[in-house]
Protein backbone atom coordinates (compact mmCIF):
# COMPACT_ATOMS: atom_id res chain seq x y z
CA UNK A 1 0.00 0.00 0.00
CA UNK A 2 1.07 3.63 -1.05
CA UNK A 3 2.25 5.35 2.46
CA UNK A 4 0.84 9.09 2.14
CA UNK A 5 1.05 11.63 4.33
CA UNK A 6 -0.95 15.10 4.52
CA UNK A 7 -0.50 18.09 6.96
CA UNK A 8 -0.02 21.27 7.28
CA UNK A 9 -0.70 24.65 8.98
CA UNK A 10 -3.27 28.06 8.85
CA UNK A 11 -1.06 30.86 8.31
CA UNK A 12 -2.27 33.11 10.49
CA UNK A 13 1.40 34.77 11.77
CA UNK A 14 4.39 32.82 12.06
CA UNK A 15 5.42 29.53 13.62
CA UNK A 16 6.02 29.19 16.72
CA UNK A 17 7.79 26.35 19.07
CA UNK A 18 4.72 24.50 19.57
CA UNK A 19 4.40 24.01 16.01
CA UNK A 20 7.89 22.98 15.50
CA UNK A 21 7.56 20.16 18.58
CA UNK A 22 4.37 19.56 17.89
CA UNK A 23 4.61 18.41 13.95
CA UNK A 24 6.61 20.54 12.15
CA UNK A 25 10.29 18.80 13.41
CA UNK A 26 8.63 15.14 13.05
CA UNK A 27 7.41 16.30 9.03
CA UNK A 28 11.05 16.89 8.32
CA UNK A 29 11.88 13.56 10.20
CA UNK A 30 9.36 11.77 8.56
CA UNK A 31 10.59 13.42 5.17
CA UNK A 32 13.66 12.24 5.14
CA UNK A 33 13.03 8.63 6.68
CA UNK A 34 12.51 7.19 3.18
CA UNK A 35 9.07 5.34 4.91
CA UNK A 36 6.99 7.78 2.53
CA UNK A 37 5.97 7.38 -1.28
CA UNK A 38 4.33 10.78 -1.12
CA UNK A 39 4.33 13.97 1.41
CA UNK A 40 1.53 16.86 1.04
CA UNK A 41 2.14 19.86 3.28
CA UNK A 42 -0.67 22.31 3.21
CA UNK A 43 -0.67 25.53 3.93
CA UNK A 44 -4.24 26.79 4.79
CA UNK A 45 -5.18 30.04 3.83
CA UNK A 46 -8.90 28.54 2.85
CA UNK A 47 -9.01 27.55 6.77
CA UNK A 48 -7.47 30.69 8.02
CA UNK A 49 -9.97 32.61 6.20
CA UNK A 50 -12.86 30.99 8.30
CA UNK A 51 -12.46 33.41 11.01
CA UNK A 52 -10.43 35.61 9.05
CA UNK A 53 -12.70 36.91 6.43
CA UNK A 54 -12.85 40.18 7.39
CA UNK A 55 -8.81 40.60 7.45
CA UNK A 56 -7.76 38.56 4.52
CA UNK A 57 -4.77 40.76 4.19
CA UNK A 58 -3.47 39.45 7.27
CA UNK A 59 -3.86 35.94 6.01
CA UNK A 60 -2.21 36.60 2.93
CA UNK A 61 0.71 38.15 4.41
CA UNK A 62 1.28 35.08 6.35
CA UNK A 63 1.69 32.90 3.72
CA UNK A 64 5.35 33.51 3.02
CA UNK A 65 5.82 33.49 6.72
CA UNK A 66 4.88 30.12 7.10
CA UNK A 67 6.76 29.01 3.95
CA UNK A 68 9.68 30.56 5.45
CA UNK A 69 9.52 28.39 8.19
CA UNK A 70 8.97 25.29 6.43
CA UNK A 71 11.68 25.25 4.34
CA UNK A 72 13.92 26.89 7.27
CA UNK A 73 13.17 23.66 9.25
CA UNK A 74 14.33 21.24 6.41
CA UNK A 75 11.04 20.71 4.20
CA UNK A 76 12.56 19.94 0.94
CA UNK A 77 9.85 20.75 -1.79
CA UNK A 78 12.15 17.80 -3.47
CA UNK A 79 10.64 15.65 -1.45
CA UNK A 80 7.77 17.12 -0.56
CA UNK A 81 5.11 18.72 -1.93
CA UNK A 82 4.51 22.46 -0.53
CA UNK A 83 0.99 23.99 -1.68
CA UNK A 84 -1.34 26.69 -1.07
CA UNK A 85 -5.49 24.92 -0.08
CA UNK A 86 -6.90 27.66 -1.67
CA UNK A 87 -5.28 27.20 -5.34
CA UNK A 88 -7.21 23.67 -5.35
CA UNK A 89 -10.91 24.18 -5.86
CA UNK A 90 -11.64 20.36 -6.15
CA UNK A 91 -11.05 20.41 -2.24
CA UNK A 92 -14.09 22.72 -1.79
CA UNK A 93 -16.88 20.39 -3.91
CA UNK A 94 -15.34 17.26 -1.92
CA UNK A 95 -16.19 19.44 1.67
CA UNK A 96 -19.39 19.79 0.11
CA UNK A 97 -20.25 16.66 -0.94
CA UNK A 98 -19.01 15.35 3.05
CA UNK A 99 -21.43 17.93 4.14
CA UNK A 100 -24.47 14.99 3.65
CA UNK A 101 -22.57 12.93 5.89
CA UNK A 102 -22.27 14.50 8.60
CA UNK A 103 -25.20 15.86 11.15
CA UNK A 104 -24.89 19.35 12.79
CA UNK A 105 -25.10 17.40 16.50
CA UNK A 106 -21.97 15.87 15.52
CA UNK A 107 -19.95 18.84 14.70
CA UNK A 108 -21.50 20.09 17.82
CA UNK A 109 -19.47 17.47 19.64
CA UNK A 110 -16.20 18.18 18.27
CA UNK A 111 -14.19 18.68 21.38
CA UNK A 112 -11.72 20.54 19.16
CA UNK A 113 -14.16 22.92 17.72
CA UNK A 114 -15.91 23.55 21.03
CA UNK A 115 -12.83 24.60 22.11
CA UNK A 116 -11.54 27.17 19.34
CA UNK A 117 -15.58 28.70 19.64
CA UNK A 118 -15.13 29.65 23.21
CA UNK A 119 -11.27 30.77 22.69
CA UNK A 120 -12.66 33.33 19.64
CA UNK A 121 -15.58 34.16 21.78
CA UNK A 122 -17.97 33.28 18.64
CA UNK A 123 -20.84 31.27 20.68
CA UNK A 124 -24.06 32.61 18.69
CA UNK A 125 -22.03 34.69 15.87
CA UNK A 126 -19.52 31.37 14.66
CA UNK A 127 -19.46 32.22 11.25
CA UNK A 128 -20.34 28.26 9.31
CA UNK A 129 -17.47 27.89 7.21
CA UNK A 130 -15.72 27.86 10.64
CA UNK A 131 -18.17 25.86 12.18
CA UNK A 132 -17.65 23.00 9.05
CA UNK A 133 -14.41 23.61 9.00
CA UNK A 134 -13.42 19.95 10.12
CA UNK A 135 -15.70 18.83 7.19
CA UNK A 136 -13.14 20.70 5.10
CA UNK A 137 -9.99 19.32 6.82
CA UNK A 138 -11.38 16.01 6.36
CA UNK A 139 -11.55 16.85 2.30
CA UNK A 140 -8.26 18.01 2.62
CA UNK A 141 -6.86 14.89 3.90
CA UNK A 142 -9.00 12.77 1.76
CA UNK A 143 -7.75 14.04 -1.51
CA UNK A 144 -4.68 13.09 -1.15
CA UNK A 145 -5.24 9.33 0.10
CA UNK A 146 -3.12 10.28 3.34
CA UNK A 147 -2.93 7.68 5.06
CA UNK A 148 -1.09 9.24 7.70
CA UNK A 149 -1.52 12.90 9.38
CA UNK A 150 0.89 14.07 12.01
CA UNK A 151 -0.52 16.54 14.06
CA UNK A 152 -0.66 17.84 17.72
CA UNK A 153 -2.62 15.86 20.57
CA UNK A 154 -5.39 19.07 20.33
CA UNK A 155 -5.81 17.36 16.52
CA UNK A 156 -7.03 14.24 17.18
CA UNK A 157 -10.63 14.75 17.36
CA UNK A 158 -10.53 16.04 13.73
CA UNK A 159 -8.83 12.96 12.10
CA UNK A 160 -11.51 10.94 14.16
CA UNK A 161 -13.99 12.70 12.62
CA UNK A 162 -12.76 12.30 8.95
CA UNK A 163 -12.37 9.00 9.89
CA UNK A 164 -16.34 8.29 9.98
CA UNK A 165 -16.89 10.36 6.79
CA UNK A 166 -14.54 7.67 5.30
CA UNK A 167 -16.50 4.85 6.66
CA UNK A 168 -19.55 6.69 6.06
CA UNK A 169 -19.04 7.60 1.88
CA UNK A 170 -17.24 4.07 1.86
CA UNK A 171 -20.53 2.46 3.07
CA UNK A 172 -22.73 4.38 0.84
CA UNK A 173 -20.65 4.79 -2.27
CA UNK A 174 -18.50 1.61 -2.16
CA UNK A 175 -14.75 1.37 -0.99
CA UNK A 176 -12.93 4.83 -2.52
CA UNK A 177 -11.79 6.72 0.23
CA UNK A 178 -8.87 6.09 1.94
CA UNK A 179 -8.83 5.29 5.89
CA UNK A 180 -6.26 7.27 7.34
CA UNK A 181 -4.13 7.23 10.88
CA UNK A 182 -3.20 9.53 13.13
CA UNK A 183 0.51 10.01 13.98
CA UNK A 184 1.15 11.97 17.46
CA UNK A 185 4.67 13.26 18.58
CA UNK A 186 6.31 10.59 19.99
CA UNK A 187 7.25 12.73 22.94
CA UNK A 188 5.08 13.21 25.50
CA UNK A 189 6.37 16.77 26.19
CA UNK A 190 5.30 17.50 22.65
CA UNK A 191 1.90 16.54 22.79
CA UNK A 192 0.74 20.17 23.77
CA UNK A 193 3.28 22.75 24.45
CA UNK A 194 2.32 25.20 27.02
CA UNK A 195 2.16 28.91 26.69
CA UNK A 196 5.26 31.03 28.23
CA UNK A 197 2.23 32.52 30.56
CA UNK A 198 1.14 29.43 31.87
CA UNK A 199 -1.60 28.88 30.15
CA UNK A 200 -2.39 25.22 28.35
CA UNK A 201 -1.55 26.14 24.74
CA UNK A 202 0.68 28.61 22.95
CA UNK A 203 -1.51 30.64 20.77
CA UNK A 204 -0.75 33.42 18.33
CA UNK A 205 -3.61 35.49 20.12
CA UNK A 206 -2.19 35.24 23.49
CA UNK A 207 0.90 36.66 22.80
CA UNK A 208 2.73 33.22 24.85
CA UNK A 209 5.00 31.94 21.76
CA UNK A 210 8.42 31.66 21.38
CA UNK A 211 8.25 32.21 17.03
CA UNK A 212 11.01 30.14 15.16
CA UNK A 213 12.24 33.41 13.58
CA UNK A 214 12.55 35.45 16.87
CA UNK A 215 15.96 37.01 17.34
CA UNK A 216 18.34 35.67 20.12
CA UNK A 217 16.96 38.75 22.47
CA UNK A 218 13.82 38.08 21.79
CA UNK A 219 14.24 34.57 23.08
CA UNK A 220 16.31 35.54 26.17
CA UNK A 221 13.72 38.01 27.08
CA UNK A 222 10.60 35.31 27.13
CA UNK A 223 12.49 33.05 28.83
CA UNK A 224 13.38 35.21 31.34
CA UNK A 225 10.24 36.12 32.12
CA UNK A 226 8.45 32.78 31.68
CA UNK A 227 5.92 31.76 34.69
CA UNK A 228 7.43 28.34 36.90
CA UNK A 229 6.16 26.97 39.92
CA UNK A 230 4.17 30.00 42.25
CA UNK A 231 5.12 28.38 45.08
CA UNK A 232 8.92 28.06 44.52
CA UNK A 233 9.10 32.14 46.09
CA UNK A 234 12.65 31.32 47.52
CA UNK A 235 15.84 29.36 46.02
CA UNK A 236 15.48 26.96 49.32
CA UNK A 237 11.89 26.06 48.53
CA UNK A 238 11.46 22.85 47.22
CA UNK A 239 9.71 23.60 43.35
CA UNK A 240 7.34 21.06 41.33
CA UNK A 241 8.27 20.04 37.67
CA UNK A 242 4.47 18.99 36.98
CA UNK A 243 3.11 21.35 35.01
CA UNK A 244 5.68 24.02 34.91
CA UNK A 245 6.22 25.36 31.80
CA UNK A 246 10.10 25.85 32.06
CA UNK A 247 10.46 22.21 32.79
CA UNK A 248 7.82 21.10 29.74
CA UNK A 249 10.08 22.55 27.90
CA UNK A 250 13.26 20.41 28.63
CA UNK A 251 11.12 17.43 28.64
CA UNK A 252 10.80 18.80 24.85
CA UNK A 253 14.08 20.07 23.55
CA UNK A 254 16.84 19.49 26.16
CA UNK A 255 19.41 16.09 25.74
CA UNK A 256 21.58 14.62 28.23
CA UNK A 257 24.99 16.29 25.70
CA UNK A 258 23.34 19.88 26.60
CA UNK A 259 24.32 19.24 30.41
CA UNK A 260 27.66 18.44 29.04
CA UNK A 261 27.64 21.48 27.17
CA UNK A 262 26.08 23.99 29.11
CA UNK A 263 25.41 22.67 32.60
CA UNK A 264 27.89 20.00 34.00
CA UNK A 265 27.31 20.36 37.63
CA UNK A 266 24.51 17.61 36.18
CA UNK A 267 24.16 15.11 34.01
CA UNK A 268 20.78 14.68 32.88
CA UNK A 269 17.35 16.36 33.20
CA UNK A 270 16.42 13.92 36.26
CA UNK A 271 19.07 14.87 38.18
CA UNK A 272 17.83 18.41 37.60
CA UNK A 273 14.55 18.00 38.30
CA UNK A 274 15.30 16.08 41.45
CA UNK A 275 17.20 19.14 43.23
CA UNK A 276 15.09 21.54 41.84
CA UNK A 277 11.99 19.55 43.99
CA UNK A 278 14.21 18.99 46.88
CA UNK A 279 14.96 23.35 47.17
CA UNK A 280 18.13 24.90 46.47
CA UNK A 281 17.46 25.53 43.08
CA UNK A 282 16.67 28.97 41.74
CA UNK A 283 13.90 29.60 38.97
CA UNK A 284 17.42 32.21 37.03
CA UNK A 285 19.70 29.37 36.74
CA UNK A 286 17.06 26.95 35.33
CA UNK A 287 15.66 29.73 33.24
CA UNK A 288 19.57 30.36 31.96
CA UNK A 289 19.95 26.93 31.20
CA UNK A 290 16.52 26.28 29.28
CA UNK A 291 17.82 29.75 26.80
CA UNK A 292 20.93 28.14 25.84
CA UNK A 293 19.31 24.85 25.19
CA UNK A 294 16.69 26.59 22.76
CA UNK A 295 18.87 29.10 21.27
CA UNK A 296 21.07 25.92 20.08
CA UNK A 297 18.23 24.44 18.41
CA UNK A 298 16.77 27.55 16.82
CA UNK A 299 20.29 29.31 15.89
CA UNK A 300 20.34 27.31 12.62
CA UNK A 301 16.58 27.82 11.61
CA UNK A 302 16.64 30.82 12.25
CA UNK A 303 19.61 31.92 10.10
CA UNK A 304 18.33 29.07 6.84
CA UNK A 305 15.23 31.56 7.43
CA UNK A 306 17.33 34.82 6.69
CA UNK A 307 19.34 33.03 3.97
CA UNK A 308 15.62 32.12 2.19
CA UNK A 309 14.11 35.08 2.53
CA UNK A 310 16.70 36.86 0.33
CA UNK A 311 14.47 34.95 -3.03
CA UNK A 312 11.31 35.34 -2.31
CA UNK A 313 10.27 35.25 -5.76
CA UNK A 314 11.70 31.62 -5.83
CA UNK A 315 9.78 31.00 -2.51
CA UNK A 316 6.33 31.74 -4.14
CA UNK A 317 7.79 29.60 -7.08
CA UNK A 318 7.87 26.40 -4.89
CA UNK A 319 4.16 27.14 -3.76
CA UNK A 320 3.02 27.54 -7.60
CA UNK A 321 4.37 24.05 -8.65
CA UNK A 322 3.36 22.17 -5.61
CA UNK A 323 0.08 23.60 -6.06
CA UNK A 324 0.02 22.44 -9.21
CA UNK A 325 1.12 19.05 -8.05
CA UNK A 326 -1.30 18.65 -5.29
CA UNK A 327 -4.40 20.22 -7.30
CA UNK A 328 -3.48 17.04 -10.04
CA UNK A 329 -3.92 14.34 -6.86
CA UNK A 330 -6.93 16.04 -5.55
CA UNK A 331 -8.83 15.99 -9.22
CA UNK A 332 -8.13 12.35 -9.14
CA UNK A 333 -9.94 11.39 -6.38
CA UNK A 334 -12.61 13.56 -7.08
CA UNK A 335 -12.54 12.12 -9.80
CA UNK A 336 -13.18 8.83 -8.52
CA UNK A 337 -15.44 10.34 -5.85
CA UNK A 338 -17.89 10.91 -8.62
CA UNK A 339 -17.43 7.83 -10.61
CA UNK A 340 -18.56 5.99 -6.92
CA UNK A 341 -21.66 8.23 -6.53
CA UNK A 342 -23.24 8.38 -10.37
CA UNK A 343 -22.35 11.84 -10.80
CA UNK A 344 -19.74 11.43 -13.58
CA UNK A 345 -22.57 11.90 -16.17
CA UNK A 346 -20.56 12.54 -19.38
CA UNK A 347 -17.65 10.21 -18.39
CA UNK A 348 -19.92 7.47 -18.13
CA UNK A 349 -20.72 5.95 -21.12
CA UNK A 350 -22.87 3.04 -20.29
CA UNK A 351 -25.40 5.35 -19.05
CA UNK A 352 -25.06 7.52 -22.13
CA UNK A 353 -25.83 4.06 -24.27
CA UNK A 354 -28.70 2.89 -21.67
CA UNK A 355 -30.91 5.97 -21.93
CA UNK A 356 -30.19 6.17 -25.76
CA UNK A 357 -31.72 2.82 -25.89
CA UNK A 358 -34.27 3.41 -23.60
CA UNK A 359 -35.57 6.76 -25.33
CA UNK A 360 -34.68 5.62 -28.78
CA UNK A 361 -37.62 2.79 -28.60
Amino acid sequence: MTKIILTGDRPTGRLHIGHYVGSLKRRVELQNSGKYDEIYIMIADAQALTDNMENPEKVRQNIIEVALDYLACGLDPKKSVLFIQSQIPELCEMSFYYMNLVTVSRLQRNPTVKTEIQMRNFEKTIPVGFFTYPISQAADITAFKATTVPVGEDQAPMIEQTREIVYKFNNVYGETLTLPDILLPDNKACLRLPGTDGKAKMSKSLNNCIYLSDTEEEIQQKIKTMYTDPTHLRVEDPGHVEGNPVFIYLDAFCKDEHFEKYWPEYKNLDELKAHYMRGGLGDVKVKKFLNNVIQEELRPIRERRLELAKDIPAIYKILEEGSKIARAKAAQTLSEMKEAMKINYFADKELIAQQAEKFGK
